[in-house]
């Protein structure tokens, strides 16, 4: 799915997640294909986005934002028969990511969707193979996890390495990157058991830094769910 395509997705989401109920609470009634196809979709949602460019901040270097990743579900009839009535998934985040020395940057985030009981954590290490100049652009690698919480019928994890190149052209930096994710995901009821999902990830986004105020904005499909993040804050 094209970004101009996704856009309309997340302005939905920031309307529709003041209505949308996400409880699982009738996870047992679904079929073990259903389940798999309801851990698809939710690994794709769930995943580490970092919604930043590769290049390195450097000791003092910070990014601080608040973001939305809003998901189109593929399996929207699955999510209802679930209990999770919602056809994109709005996810809230506070988003932190800090430079390192030698090129390395860590970063965290935690997110708590919209009536919902839906909790994520999640962390990254990059390191910048190449950290960017005039003409060269920086190229990083990433290695990311996060984890659900508050959902009592159902355990997530994901984890993901990625990599990014981007380029700065004065206050802007688009990047393009590829990567994979892999989810664990477990229902506690019915006895759906366990799934293990393999997924490809490409992206790609835009950083404006317009010195007081950062906006970044990002779209990525994992597998065949698409998504489209925003984030707003300050980058240093």
């Amino acid at each position: 799915m094209k970004l101009r395509n996704l856009l309309p997705v997340l302005f939905s989401a920031l309307s529709f997640s003041s209505m949308a109920s996400t409880h699982f609470d009738s996870l047992a009634t679904l079929s073990r294909n259903n389940f798999v196809l309801l851990a698809k979709d939710f690994t794709a949602a769930a995943s580490y986005k970092a919604v930043a460019p590769g290049e390195p901040l450097g000791l003092t270097g910070f990014d601080l934002g608040v973001e939305l990743t809003a998901t189109r579900l593929e399996s929207e009839t699955v999510w209802k028969q679930a209990g999770a009535d919602v056809s994109t998934l709005p996810i809230p985040k506070l988003h932190l990511i800090k430079g390192l020395p030698a090129d390395f940057n860590v970063g965290f985030f935690y997110a708590s969707v919209p009536n919902s009981s839906i909790q994520l954590i999640g962390g990254e290490l990059s390191y910048a193979f190449f950290s960017g100049g005039v003409i060269a652009p920086a190229v990083a690698a990433r290695a990311a996890y996060t984890q659900l919480s508050g959902v009592d019928q159902l355990d997530l994890n994901t984890k993901s390495i990625e990599f990014t190149a981007s380029k700065g052209f004065l206050n802007l930096m688009p990047y393009v990157g590829v990567g994979q994710v892999w989810g664990d995901v477990t229902a506690k009821v019915g006895g759906l058991g366990s799934v293990s999902v393999d997924a490809t990830k490409l992206f790609a986004g835009l950083n404006m830094n317009l010195g007081l105020m950062n906006f970044a904005v990002e779209a990525d499909r994992t597998g065949s769910a698409a998504s489209v993040s925003a984030k707003v804050g300050v980058r240093f």
